[in-house]
């Protein structure tokens, strides 16, 4: 018994020594300057700057091989904010990337047929629902990103845009919904 606790101990300590000695060899440093970038950008992960995501686009503005005007869901501000940490000029908006007004997601109930296409396509799962069951959006986790509606076969999902006031603004940006999107509290889904 002694014995196999005493070579299960060697082991774990050599296996510790060279996972060790392996995260100190091998390594990756980051561009601290596209973890600044990054940290401004606003996590939508919707790729309408022509990016993957936040962090491949914030690499790109730090490589210099992107512009800092491409992110519709930043806004202005965001744009300003690159412009301050970068030291560059304020550009507006580049072609094809205006900004749109704050919205959230919104699935017409009697429409879904419960295909999961759209959980699929969510990067920040705001959707709940499971297979051939009805789905409905999660308002404070949406970001108006727009990926969910694509996929969708009944075009069943529209954007309904936030009135700006003082209940739905969480933290920096006020397109966080504090509370479920109810067709009766932000009017009429397009149709």
């Amino acid at each position: 018994m002694l014995t196999a606790i005493l070579v299960m101990s060697a082991i774990a300590i050599g296996l510790g020594a060279v996972l060790g000695y392996s995260a100190i060899k091998f390594r990756v440093e980051g561009n601290p300057l596209a973890d600044k970038i990054d940290a401004i950008l606003p996590q939508t992960q919707c790729g309408q700057c022509g990016y993957p995501g936040c962090r491949p686009y914030a690499e790109a503005i730090a490589e210099g091989t992107a512009d800092i005007n491409l992110c519709p869901p930043g806004g202005e501000e965001g744009i300003r904010k690159l412009a301050e940490l970068l030291g560059v000029d304020f550009k507006p908006f580049g072609a094809g990337a205006e900004p749109k007004p704050k919205s959230v997601a919104f699935i017409d109930e009697n429409i879904c047929i419960g295909c999961t296409l759209c959980l699929q396509a969510c990067p920040v799962d705001a959707i709940a629902g499971a297979a051939k069951q009805m789905h409905t959006i999660i308002a404070s986790e949406c970001t108006g990103c727009e990926l969910c509606i694509a996929p969708c076969p009944v075009d069943c999902i529209s954007m309904v845009p936030i009135e700006e006031k003082i209940t739905t603004w969480k933290r920096e940006y006020p397109f966080y919904a504090l509370r479920p999107v109810r067709q009766e509290t932000y009017g009429q889904a397009p149709a």
